[in-house]
């Protein structure tokens, strides 16, 4: 979780030069699949995972410019789509909200979050992950391709943070196709 730390420490640190208001607006929507790899925040899933689902990123009302071109703005993702592990499948849906940190003359799009899952199962072959309610811990990084066309690459920790007990969870590096609204 250092990475969270960083993420917060700049962007309180970006805080400092101000808000500008802006509205809440759909960003972009898009599709993405993955699976699971070299664990992140450690662990030691017991079964192997793939996740595939569609999202949207909504732009919230607040963005702060720092003078030296740095911008950072909160954002709020929803996904819904299939987790599959041991053959078995289940609906996983999730609400994260983000900060977006990036430079006005870049193209790249990145962004880090913290939120809330759901599954409809939560035990694969010998996976339990103890229960419906899951947190979820990501990173991305967005790259426009032509137009409004984008791809991206996101890490998603899912997770029960040991709210059920054991705390076995899964990261997925997912690669992405977006679409960005101008």
């Amino acid at each position: 979780m250092r990475w969270a730390a960083a993420a917060l420490g700049l962007g309180l640190v970006v805080l400092a030069a101000g808000p500008s208001h802006a509205e809440f607006r759909l960003l972009n929507v898009g599709i993405r699949g993955g699976a699971d790899g070299p664990n992140v925040f450690g662990g030691d899933e017991k079964e192997s995972f793939q996740q595939y689902d569609i999202f949207a990123t909504a732009a919230l009302p607040w963005t702060w410019y720092a003078r030296s071109g740095w911008d950072v703005a909160p954002r709020l993702m929803a996904t819904a789509g299939a987790l599959i592990g041991a053959g078995e499948a289940g609906f996983v849906g999730s609400i994260v909200p983000l900060v977006a940190v990036g430079r006005r003359d870049s193209p790249l799009a990145l962004d880090v979050g913290l939120g809330a899952a759901v599954l409809t199962r939560h035990k694969f072959g010998v996976q339990n992950f103890g229960g419906a309610f899951q947190l979820v811990a990501t990173f991305g990084v967005r790259v426009p391709v032509y137009r409004g066309l984008g791809v991206g690459y996101r890490m998603q920790h899912l997770s029960d943070a040991k709210i059920y007990g054991e705390g076995t969870g899964a990261d997925l590096h997912m690669l992405e196709l977006s679409w960005t609204f101008r």
